[in-house]
């Protein structure tokens, strides 16, 4: 009788058990129009502030590529100069209202006289060429190198003259701004000091210390200077004097830059949130007059309702229903986060790549603690963490397809090379690894090499984006023709999802043609979730039956 029961409560379980299977959604008819889950904003990060003559508020974008005006009264902003002679990390106003900037990515200085006259390049190959300012009494120019370089120039604004080196390896003097005295003032950003410099001979002094990461100073004109902190958010006065330090507001961290106007206003950008806000020193208000939830969003993974998001100044998530979205790192605040570009995702892990720092950085999903950093990898513009521990990631410089293991991921093996641009890759439910190629294609590799490589579908404009819906199709972002299309695995044929998307940045000279990948993710009923690099926003797609 006891087996008898038994058997009938198995049998039992196993008919519940095939009643509750849920099958996979049907595959659909057509798809509803885009809609922002998140909401766009300006800049794809914002680096410099200046004032001009006009008493415009100007702001520099490195990945945008391109220079901004925001309206100091409404916050509304526009293109001033766009891509990607606009690229900008830093801007400086002259004293006959010239106008100059840094273009960091393509180690050059440019200069225009007016808003109708033409632009010039008057320094060139200082590689991370970083801020700017000019001496008001003389015209003089001076520039300095951080994180790709670490010097001090004097610049001919004429660009005749050769640079003149000031001093090097002074520990990133960056956001800096000439006094009315002559002297240089700004941070050190790897030393956590704020300085004076003198541009005749190099000479520097601490002013005060203690900083975390001190990104920018600017003087008020009253004995004070306001400094910028990167990594803790705060705004603090310094007197030039004694160099005493008070902190005067708390921010987000990921401050970049700060101008002061005329009448004292202090406008202060954030990288991570795009964020620019006014401070009134005297009565301590602050207003923010543009921002945004993403700063710049590349890749893209999703768990369930979760969406993790690689936003290149932070790792954020995002829920897929609302569209509210969480920092899990921000630049600066988190010392590991090296400008992500991609995320992959195992069941613990996340694995975030920069094609930019060249390394791909595994976090404990459940700790949030950085347990490893690959480095020294040629431009790896995506990553997956595996299950057995091991990493699989794609690099567009050598068109090559890796996975490492070991304790110290020492240990490699090459899954495929000669690929035309390795972009964006996903785990087929069949076991194979998707990748898609910049020259075009969407192919498939075999991780237990039982076949070979196979076009799974060419002429894709730019592909970059790959994740496969419920019933067994892949979902591409094809950059370069703004669109998303879906296509089928077995016989390569596409149906368009959606057009005219806002995604298909374009870089600067030299770098990767997929720049800023797209992100794509699809959910569990098959809705489609792309985020958009020409906006900043994050669109998701529903499936119409």
């Amino acid at each position: 009788m006891k087996r008898i029961i038994c058997g009938a409560l198995a049998a039992s379980a196993l008919l519940l058990g095939a009643c509750t299977t849920v099958a996979p959604p049907a595959r659909p008819n057509a798809w509803a129009a885009p809609e922002a889950i998140v909401a766009p904003s300006s800049f794809n990060g914002v680096h410099g502030l200046a004032i001009d003559k006009q008493g415009r508020l100007l702001a520099g974008s490195v990945v945008g590529n391109a220079m901004w005006e925001v309206d100091r009264k409404t916050g509304a902003t526009r293109v001033m100069i766009p891509s990607v002679e606009g690229q900008a990390d830093d801007i400086a106003v002259g004293p006959k209202g010239e106008l100059a900037w840094t273009n960091y990515l393509m180690g050059m200085l440019r200069m225009r006289d007016s808003d109708t006259a033409p632009m010039r390049v008057v320094a060139k190959d200082l590689p991370g060429l970083n801020s700017l300012d000019f001496d008001r009494r003389n015209g003089k120019l001076y520039a300095s190198q951080v994180f790709l370089g670490d010097a001090l120039w004097e610049i001919d604004p004429a660009g005749q003259k050769a640079p003149r080196l000031i001093k090097k390896d002074m520990g990133g003097f960056n956001g800096f701004e000439v006094g009315p005295d002559g002297m240089l003032y700004g941070p050190l950003w790897f030393k956590g000091q704020v300085v004076k410099i003198d541009p005749a001979n190099g000479a520097m002094t601490v002013i005060a210390d203690g900083f975390k990461i001190p990104a920018a100073a600017n003087l008020d004109g009253k004995g004070n200077l306001w400094v910028v902190d990167a990594r803790s958010g705060e705004l603090t006065r310094v007197e030039l004097a004694t160099g005493r330090k008070t902190v005067a507001k708390q921010l987000k961290p990921s401050l970049d830059n700060l101008a002061i106007a005329p009448e004292g206003t202090i406008y202060v950008s954030n990288m991570a949130d795009n964020s620019v806000e006014a401070f009134n020193p005297d009565t301590g208000e602050l207003r923010t007059l543009t921002s945004g939830k993403l700063s710049v969003p590349a890749g893209m993974k999703i768990d369930g309702n979760d969406l993790f998001v690689a936003d290149v100044f932070g790792f954020r998530q995002v829920d897929a229903s609302t569209g509210a979205v969480r920092d899990i790192f921000r630049m600066q605040r988190d010392p590991d986060l090296e400008y992500p570009f991609s995320v992959g995702l195992s069941p613990t892990h996340f694995a975030l790549a920069s094609w930019f720092t060249g390394t791909v950085q595994l976090v404990d999903r459940k700790s949030l603690k950085t347990t490893a950093v690959i480095h020294g990898l040629k431009a790896p513009y995506d990553a997956i963490p595996m299950t057995d521990g091991s990493v699989i990631y794609a690099e567009i410089a050598t068109g090559s397809i890796t996975r490492a293991s070991g304790p110290k991921f020492e240990q490699k093996e090459v899954i495929a090379s000669g690929l035309g641009g390795p972009v964006q890759m996903t785990l087929g439910k069949d076991g194979a690894l998707y990748v898609t190629e910049a020259a075009g294609k969407l192919t498939r590799i075999p991780l237990d090499a039982s076949a070979p490589l196979r076009a799974v579908a060419e002429g894709l404009a730019l592909p970059e984006g790959v994740a496969q819906t419920p019933w067994g199709s892949f979902i591409v972002a094809e950059s370069a023709a703004r669109r998303v299309v879906e296509i089928d695995p077995a016989t390569g044929t596409r149906r368009t999802v959606a057009e005219g998307l806002p995604i298909g940045l374009e870089g600067g000279p030299g770098l990767p043609p997929p720049y800023v990948p797209t992100g794509v993710a699809v959910g569990g009923d098959g809705t489609v979730y792309v985020t958009a690099d020409r906006n900043n926003a994050l669109y998701r797609i529903r499936p119409q039956r």
